[in-house]
């Protein structure tokens, strides 16, 4: 049962007696009927509709807990600060006192109970396992690295933001959260919920994520991903010879239809959608859009 910290994380702590209809008039996700002790991945966007920050809500009684990226930590607070108003509500980053790990495998409620910290399913992804939130002076036995993590991630097509899709540029329907369960549709406004509703009625989303294979490995630092000369996409996270790329879905498509070989520099790579996802990279039918 591989089991790491992930120090790139950073956790924040909501309380007061606002804190939840605060939280749920924000983000993308629900959290009004969130269980004890489980998580909704989500986002908080522009205005216009794109992702500023993503990070789970994790509900432990009467608490909230944000599982963000720790460089984006401080920002987050100073927005949920902004935006409190007149509203009951503290937050606080706690990551001196609380830290955040995965596991991937069987039984992680036992191994968080055992080294006196909670886990909960991510809720991404079954596959990907569970989550952990454990007192940061704990020292457990973890049993793997956060690049073994990283590497988990990669090889489901995960992908992860600021690395595979930048932050105040992409759509969550880009970076895939009405596959990853990172939106909920009926829960009511949203800020940027107008956008993001109109692309899922629409079904405008034209860049997705992709699945990425090579035949030498990939070059780290956000390569373009190239058919004939022209841009189909680009790389994001990488593990040897796989990665993950936000691509152009029609570009791709019509460089297949043509023979075309894709490749980031001088690898030649494969791009697949993931198992997790319906849309597809085969021919559309006559007749239909582009």
């Amino acid at each position: 049962m591989p089991s790491t910290l992930l120090p790139d994380r950073a956790i924040l702590k909501v309380t007061g007696d606002d804190h939840v209809s605060f939280l749920h008039g924000l983000i993308t996700n629900d959290v009004e009927h969130l269980g004890n002790d489980e998580a909704r991945f989500s986002g908080l966007l522009s205005p216009q509709g794109k992702i500023l920050f993503d990070f789970f809500v994790v509900r432990h009684g009467d608490t909230h807990f944000i599982d963000a990226p720790k460089a984006q930590a401080d920002a987050l607070l100073k927005r949920l600060t902004m935006y409190k108003l007149r509203a009951k509500v503290d937050v606080a980053d706690v990551s001196d006192k609380t830290a955040a790990g995965a596991i991937w495998g069987e039984d992680a409620s036992a191994w968080a109970k055992a080294n006196g910290g909670l886990a909960y399913a991510d809720p991404r992804l079954p596959e990907l396992g569970s989550r952990i939130l454990i007192s940061a002076a704990a020292a457990p036995a973890v049993t793997a690295t956060p690049e073994d993590y990283a590497a988990h991630r990669i090889a489901l097509a995960v992908p992860e933001g600021g690395a595979d899709y930048a932050f105040s540029d992409a759509f969550p329907h880009e970076a895939c959260f009405d596959f990853l369960h990172g939106m909920d549709f009926k829960k009511g406004c949203f800020v940027g919920q107008e956008v993001v509703s109109r692309m899922q009625h629409r079904g405008t989303a034209r860049t997705r994520v992709l699945s990425v294979t090579a035949s030498a490995d990939l070059p780290e630092g956000g390569a373009d991903i190239v058919a004939g000369g022209f841009p189909v996409g680009r790389l994001g996270s990488v593990d040897g010879a796989r990665g993950v790329a936000l691509a152009r879905i029609d570009r791709v498509r019509d460089a297949l239809a043509k023979g075309l070989a894709l490749t980031v520099g001088a690898a030649h790579v494969d791009l697949t959608v993931p198992h997790w996802a319906t849309y597809s990279l085969e021919p559309e039918p006559a007749g239909d859009a582009a």
